[in-house]
């Protein structure tokens, strides 16, 4: 007890009674350094805290990057919120000839054509044929975005493009129907009750299709050719059986007749060409918004509301030539498998 007051004591003399222009530093450096003993620690338990959260971040990242693959290439979720992620998120399901094909065409694709089947075919999914359908769309989804891909591609070293006029235009010409011309709600509620789609993906499709068929005709000389040919040849006969009879099976011209059908039929743009002529007139070569090759028709019969029309089809095949090519070679990649056989794939 003697010791600990005369410590005290000691301390107590040790303070200076008042503070003077001598004894301020003084002062001063022992209130520092008693802030000191509680600074220091806080420096290092914050210090270790943002290391910690770095490490955590880190790890869940990794964790749902993993998460994510496994639902997309694993599993093949193909859920709206993933096809959300997607479109954000440029994921890439295959690749064809170094040009990454993304997963949201894909899945735009696929999930419009399981709403189809669903809602207009009232179609159960999980049913066999419901699996073999499956399979099917799934195939079918990944041919188009594989050639869409390659498309874009031919596009940029072609300086190929397709303007938002074009789309409209496209756009526009689909609202006329058998029963009349629609309005543009309808139509929008019409894409969205039977393919799923809203404005910007009908619209998307409409661009990919049109950007394709420009690249099929631009890299096909061969048609172009061939085309030339019969354009020559029908000047001075109009017989198209005559003309077939002039090209060998190689060449792969076909005819044939389309019957009775709507003068605004959804053919390409063959009925609306077959509309402007005279009953036997041959129309100069057609290049169908569908994109498989040059057409010649001739207006056959027409009445109030129907025509009929023979054509002579001069078929693009460069485009399927190279990219089959491309898969012999090997360059074509495909990031998810793909079962069509029902037996085979359960899920």
């Amino acid at each position: 007890m003697k010791k600990f007051l005369k410590k005290r004591s000691k301390s107590k003399q040790q303070i200076p009674s008042r503070i003077t222009n001598e004894t301020v530093a003084e002062h001063r450096e022992r209130i520092l350094a008693g802030g000191r003993r509680f600074k220091y620690p806080m420096q290092y338990a914050r210090h270790k805290l943002v290391i910690n959260t770095i490490i955590v971040t880190i790890i869940a990242i990794i964790l749902l990057v993993m998460f994510g693959w496994w639902q997309l290439y694993s599993v093949q979720n193909s859920s709206d919120f993933f096809y959300r992620v997607t479109r954000i998120l440029p994921v890439p399901i295959a690749k064809v000839d170094g040009e990454s094909v993304r997963y949201s065409d894909y899945l735009m694709y696929y999930t419009s054509s399981a709403h189809y089947l669903r809602q207009s075919e009232q179609l159960n999914l999980d049913s066999e044929d419901g699996q073999r359908q499956i399979g099917y769309i799934k195939r079918k989804s990944m041919d188009t975005v594989i050639a869409d891909a390659y498309a874009r591609k031919l596009a940029r070293e072609l300086n190929i493009s397709v303007s938002g006029e074009r789309v409209n235009k496209l756009i526009d010409e689909d609202r006329n129907t058998v029963d009349g011309r629609i309005s543009q709600e309808t139509y929008d509620t019409s894409a969205l009750n039977i393919l799923g789609w809203a404005p910007d993906e009908y619209r998307y499709d409409a661009k990919s299709k049109l950007l394709r068929q420009d690249v099929s005709y631009a890299i096909d000389s061969k048609a172009d050719d061939l085309q030339k040919q019969v354009a020559t040849l029908l000047k001075k006969n109009q017989d198209f059986d005559k003309i077939l009879k002039k090209f060998d099976k190689d060449s792969k011209i076909t005819s044939g007749i389309s019957g009775m059908v709507p003068r605004t039929n959804r053919d390409g743009g063959l009925s609306a060409a077959a509309v402007k002529l005279k009953k036997g007139q041959v129309s100069s070569a057609v290049k169908t918004t569908t994109g498989d090759g040059y057409y010649f028709v001739k207006l056959l019969e027409t009445n109030g509301s129907q025509i009929s029309y023979a054509y002579i089809k001069v078929p693009l095949t460069e485009f399927s030539h190279r990219l089959e090519q491309l898969k012999k070679d090997g360059k074509v990649q495909e990031y998810i498998s793909i079962v069509e056989d029902v037996k085979n794939n359960r899920r």
